[in-house]
């Protein structure tokens, strides 16, 4: 049997969305398993917290006016 590299990677790129599901899913279910639910939404929400800090710093928006909008105002300034 020959693997052809090229229709696997044809398939893998036509139904990329899937596979990403597909290990998200995994890897969420395996950290429910080995260290409990509410672990598990911690590290989500702090994942998504670095998403959201990276993409301003990406789209090189000014991160101390997002964080201006979203903190509490202090006395640092």
């Amino acid at each position: 049997m020959i693997i052809n590299k090229e229709k696997i990677m044809d398939v893998l790129w036509h139904h990329w969305g899937k596979m990403v599901g597909m290990l998200t899913g995994l890897v969420f279910s395996l950290l429910v398993i080995f260290i409990g639910i509410l672990k598990t939404i911690f590290i989500g929400v702090c994942i998504y917290i670095g998403y959201v800090i990276g993409k301003k710093i990406d789209n090189k928006e000014d991160l101390w006016e997002f964080l201006d909008r979203i903190l509490p105002p202090g006395n640092l300034k």
